[in-house]
């Protein structure tokens, strides 16, 4: 999302094309994961719906706020969302061993997704993080049952807020299937990564292009 507004895009646009390419490289990651059974589907199918309807919600209510300040709102949400993806390993790691809470599973999971998906449409970067530590947290799962159960709820609120957005026109399908073919490799080295080594070498890389990015849109939009 930062990338695409350093490179001048219109925010809604930004938001539009980013759904659509997140789309495409979750469904892999997912699939990955699928594959590996990893997935808690009594848990995904619980809080799937809400984020779906949270999603839609968070991008219909991001077409209402104005361009301008739209893009202060998203430069001012970047350092928040950074803080969660660098910050989360303590947390993570303390839930190896961890085992699902079951009786938090109906009155947790409905909340957190709905919650976590109103925010991934209406901005979405650190979503996945977001929603992981909210799985360790409440419901005592896994890292990896929880990274892998993620992505379910991660990629129905990538379509619920993809087809508001195609509703109103807002994508660019040309740069949407480039990022989403770069996405899709990344999403299949990365779930392997996740699964073998975990997500440090991945953590290093995007704390310099995220610090960079945030820099150049401060300047960009609030100078």
């Amino acid at each position: 999302l930062p990338a695409l507004m350093a490179c001048k895009v219109p925010p809604h646009l930004a938001l539009g094309t980013n759904k659509f390419q997140s789309v495409m490289g979750t469904s892999c990651a997912l699939a990955n994961y699928w594959r590996k059974s990893k997935v808690a589907w009594h848990v995904a199918a619980v809080g799937i719906p809400f984020s779906l309807i949270g999603s839609a919600l968070g991008a219909r209510l991001a077409l209402y706020v104005p361009q301008a300040l739209l893009a202060k709102v998203i430069v001012a949400l970047l350092p928040f969302a950074g803080i969660a993806i660098f910050s989360s390993r303590r947390i993570i790691r303390a839930s190896e061993h961890a085992h699902i809470v079951m009786h938090s599973l109906y009155f947790v999971t409905p909340i957190v997704c709905a919650v976590i998906g109103l925010y991934d449409g209406f901005f979405g970067p650190g979503t996945g993080t977001f929603l992981i530590i909210a799985l360790v947290l409440f419901l005592r799962m896994s890292m990896i049952n929880a990274s892998a159960t993620a992505k379910t709820f991660n990629l129905a609120s990538n379509v619920g807020a993809f087809i508001t957005f195609i509703v109103s026109g807002h994508i660019d399908y040309q740069i949407g299937l480039v990022m989403g073919t770069a996405n899709i490799t990344g999403a299949i080295s990365g779930s392997h990564l996740a699964m073998k080594h975990g997500h440090n070498l991945v953590r290093r890389l995007l704390a310099v292009s995220i610090g960079m990015l945030f820099i150049y849109l401060i300047w960009k939009y609030l100078i």
